[in-house]
């Protein structure tokens, strides 16, 4: 009892003689004094440059806020027990902050660790900022807090610390808004181009987003596109529509993000014609899918000129899945699959016809695996055999392995699955941004270096001018000639990659290759990556020079003219501007399953930058 009461005393006598210049001297002072003695602070209530009351922290007691009782899923507890010690730090007239105890009694003894108390694992203000440097750059909370560690090697906190440094980080940047408020503020402010569909309640249905500099690369290498879905990249278990470019390097660039409530062939019509609008005028020779029905379908009324090619590796990929099974012994069915390659990789129509003759011939004891072949994928050839699709300017794109390469490196920056549209777009952003840094630094890197393999008289007007996986592909072509194994000319090479091949180039006879045998897709001469790109801005100054039109013909308009024009456009101002997230479904059994299922929102309503225009445009226009 005389230590309590001594302990008191001292407290008494920290209390009445400290002064402090601020609040957050006074406690970053009164919470080492206390924690020296084993109780943690909290505090309980404050106002700014006026007082702040301290509380131990396991003051109070447990209140259930959700209401949840007995229904609680997880066994956990509280550290309140009402403990009721207390005091209060108050600004004096001359600055200084004092203290002034209140009840100075705990109910419990001092932990000997402090490590169980939250207010001892806080950060220092320099480690938040960290914290928050780190979180901006997508580095995962285990890694923040090893670099954290680095510094000092005694730091109380814990990863649990760092997760909810990031919520409370999260939610100041909300700053009282909604998710999705605040969602399009941000795309707005970074110049992305967004739309959505949203069902009768309000909750978003579908989200296309594309970043400006996505954009301009979509513009400038705007031959091919990669198209598939990737799953597990957000809360809300929405397929995300991944649009993938290839750039003159060979390198693949996201072009932009879809997200959709179902994947069927209106909601495919609906992302591919914005993305269409985003390219401008800029159509694609060739779109790489997988046998995705509706979004075929799809490609083909929004791009109706445009030719979609079907992966070969999946195909591949189900011909063995639903063949195998027929074949008892192993080296029989790769023999069966090798024959199989052989009829997709014809290289003319004439060709194809007598090897899948052979085929059916050779095989015809196992119909069923025929029949699947010939009711699946034989309709298709034209998309997937070499007698047809090497007609085609796909750059040696036979496969879709681009979109999987794709998915996973947009899952390395995610991380979690469990991320919202808020989340999943700033590190979208991120790997955008990247991509492009080092897309702009290879230019550089190529504009002034030239490959050994070239440095000859018959690249030299080639060199620095064209990518160096252009200069490789011609150079395989010009080994050909020195080796003298060349087969008979079928155009492909030149139809697909848009370069010379051997036959062309020894028809040269030792001249010079000119740039007029490069596909533009190749070109560094022509090319110029910079991040500033003020073409987002196009649709604004459109949309002021309607409005200055309608003005300036508003005054001149008849009565009922201008009461019909006003009416227009403030039926359209006192449209609700207010969405929800998407809800959240339940994970499904199998993708078939998910995928058949209708949206609970009924029938989506477009919505975009360009339904204002429209309307004014409307008014100026057709009144």
């Amino acid at each position: 009892m005389d230590s309590s009461n001594s302990t008191i005393q001292t407290e008494e006598l920290y209390l009445a003689n400290s002064k402090f210049e601020s609040c957050d001297e006074l406690l970053k002072s009164v919470r080492s004094f206390y924690y020296d003695k084993g109780y943690g602070l909290s505090i309980k209530d404050s106002s700014k440059d006026k007082y702040v009351t301290l509380q131990c922290d396991r003051g109070g007691s447990y209140r259930d806020k959700m209401g949840i009782g007995d229904k609680r899923k997880k066994n956990t507890g509280s550290r309140l027990i009402n403990c009721p010690f207390q005091f209060v730090g108050k600004k004096g007239n001359d600055g200084a902050w004092v203290l002034k105890a209140k009840n100075l009694t705990h109910n419990h003894e001092p932990s000997t660790d402090m490590s169980g108390h939250p207010s001892f694992r806080r950060l220092l203000p320099d480690d938040v900022q960290s914290v928050k440097n780190m979180t901006l750059s997508g580095i995962p909370p285990r890694q923040i807090l090893s670099s954290l560690r680095q510094k000092n090697q005694n730091l109380p906190a814990i990863s649990r610390t760092i997760y909810n440094l990031k919520a409370k980080i999260q939610k100041e940047n909300l700053n009282n808004r909604s998710t999705v408020s605040a969602l399009f503020e941000e795309l707005e402010k970074k110049g992305f181009i967004y739309d959505i569909l949203y069902d009768s309640v309000g909750h978003i249905t579908h989200l296309f987003v594309v970043h400006p500099l996505s954009i301009k690369l979509a513009k400038l290498f705007s031959n091919i596109f990669v198209m598939d879905c990737t799953y597990k990249t957000n809360k809300y278990k929405m397929p995300v529509l991944d649009i993938i470019g290839v750039s003159c390097f060979n390198t693949s660039f996201y072009s932009g993000f879809v997200f959709l409530s179902r994947e069927d062939e209106d909601s495919y019509i609906w992302a591919l014609n914005v993305f269409k609008k985003t390219l401008e005028n800029h159509e694609p020779s060739v779109i790489m899918s997988d046998r995705e029905l509706a979004l075929m379908n799809a490609i083909n009324v929004v791009f109706p000129n445009t030719t979609n090619l079907l992966c070969i590796w999946h195909i591949e990929k189900n011909v063995l899945a639903n063949c195998k099974k027929h074949f008892p012994h192993t080296e029989e069915f790769d023999i069966f699959m090798l024959c199989w390659n052989n009829v997709a990789y014809s290289t003319t129509p004439i060709i194809f016809e007598h090897n899948w003759g052979e085929f059916v011939l050779c095989y015809q004891t196992k119909k069923v695996a025929i029949d699947y072949i010939k009711d699946t994928w034989l309709s298709w050839k034209e998309k997937f055999v070499s007698a047809w699709t090497e007609s085609y300017l796909h750059f040696g794109n036979r496969t879709s392995s681009r979109a999987e390469g794709a998915h996973a490196k947009l899952k390395l920056y995610l991380q979690v699955s469990t991320g919202g549209f808020q989340q999943v777009t700033e590190k979208i952003c991120l790997a955008i941004e990247h991509e492009f840094n080092e897309l702009k630094t290879k230019l550089s890197y190529e504009k002034i270096h030239v490959l050994h393999m070239c440095d000859s008289s018959v690249y030299r007007e080639l060199l620095c001018h064209v990518s160096h996986f252009a200069l490789k592909e011609i150079h395989m072509q010009y080994e050909k000639i020195k080796s003298g194994i060349m087969n008979h000319c079928t155009g492909h090479f030149m139809a697909t990659m848009g370069l010379p091949c051997a036959h062309r180039i020894k028809g040269l006879k030792g001249t010079k290759l000119s740039l007029d045998l490069i596909h533009p897709h190749w070109r560094l001469d022509t090319l110029h990556l910079n991040s500033a790109d003020d073409s987002h801005n196009d649709c604004a100054k459109e949309f002021d020079m309607l409005l200055s039109e309608l003005s300036s013909r508003y005054q001149k308009w008849p009565l009922t003219k201008k009461e019909l024009a006003t009416s227009m456009i403030t039926t359209l101002l006192n449209e609700s501007d207010t969405f929800f997230e998407p809800m959240i479904c339940r994970p499904k059994a199998t993708r078939s399953c998910a995928w058949r299922e209708e949206s609970r929102g009924g029938i989506g309503i477009r919505v975009d930058k360009e339904l204002k225009r429209l309307v004014v445009e409307t008014t100026a226009n057709q009144l």
